[in-house]
């Protein structure tokens, strides 16, 4: 979590670098929502208005805005708002993006935008990534990393009575989710319904975490914001099935990929709806 800032806190020479490439700033209203950004405003300028988000160079955090430059070149329009300009100047780091409006996603039963969020999963996953990023953004390679102490360690001291009683089981599924997940597909990895804009179309932001692997990653993700929505998981699974990617999956790779993300979201956030669904997935899956 950042600490958000407001245009006017911006030091002048950042302000006037942005303004070379926008035209003067006539109001810019803070955004309330996103926690990765310590400056996250909709400018509003003589070309209309652009969304900037940024962060000091001296962030760690800097390396996931530098990430979304890094998808800009070939993230479709229809998919994604537009990079229209980056700039790094004064210790900061900005990025300005195409003006998108529309409502976050409601993935509760029964809503219309739930077919909306499909349509866009599998556009994702049709977008070609170039060779030569791939490889340096693989999935797999990320997920052993982060359960590398994770399968060693005691399950956390928040973690559920029955992650507890389930411990050993569930360490053994996921040690073995990163031998499922190489693949060469886009995958987005954030799909939360924050993530959505819904309007005509449905755009989907915040490209901080994008990787490539298996095509059923994407779709596996959203089925856990399903079920913290209200889906049992046997109907969040029965949604993710009408993706091509899912379909394919192998149930062990869904087993592995379940247990995964219920060990590292206990270890992080052990209390959030998210980590909730999680479990409960798990425990479907699991039995």
């Amino acid at each position: 979590m950042t600490t958000r800032r407001e245009w006017n806190d911006l030091p002048v020479q950042v302000r006037h670098a942005v303004e070379e490439r926008t035209g003067p700033v006539l109001k810019a209203e803070s955004a309330t929502s996103g926690r990765n950004s310590e400056l996250a405003a909709t400018l509003r300028t003589p070309q209309g208005p652009i969304f900037c988000k940024g962060i000091t160079t001296a962030s760690s955090l800097s390396v996931m805005h530098h990430n979304e430059i890094s998808a800009s070149p070939f993230l479709p329009g229809e998919i994604a708002p537009r990079l229209l300009w980056h700039v790094e100047t004064g210790g900061w780091l900005l990025l300005g993006f195409e003006h998108v409006t529309g409502q976050h996603a409601n993935l509760t039963p029964g809503s219309p935008d739930i077919p909306l969020v499909a349509d866009a999963v599998n556009a994702i996953a049709r977008v070609p990534v170039p060779s030569e990023t791939a490889g340096r953004r693989a999935m797999a390679a990320q997920w052993t990393r982060a359960l590398k102490s994770e399968i060693h360690a005691d399950p956390p001291e928040k973690a559920s009575a029955w992650s507890t009683d389930n411990a050993d089981k569930l360490t053994h599924w996921a040690a073995r989710a990163p031998e499922h997940m190489d693949g060469t597909t886009l995958i987005h990895t954030d799909l939360n319904p924050a993530n959505f804009l819904v309007a005509d179309t449905t755009r989907v932001i915040d490209w901080a975490w994008w990787r490539t692997g298996a095509a059923w990653i994407d779709p596996a993700f959203v089925l856990i914001r399903l079920i913290a929505a209200g889906h049992t998981p046997a109907q969040a699974e029965e949604w993710a099935n009408r993706t091509p990617g899912f379909q394919a999956a192998s149930p062990d790779a869904l087993t592995a990929f379940a247990a995964s993300v219920l060990r590292l979201w206990e270890r992080k956030f052990a209390t959030t709806d998210a980590t909730a669904a999680a479990r409960a997935w798990a425990r479907h899956r699991l039995g």
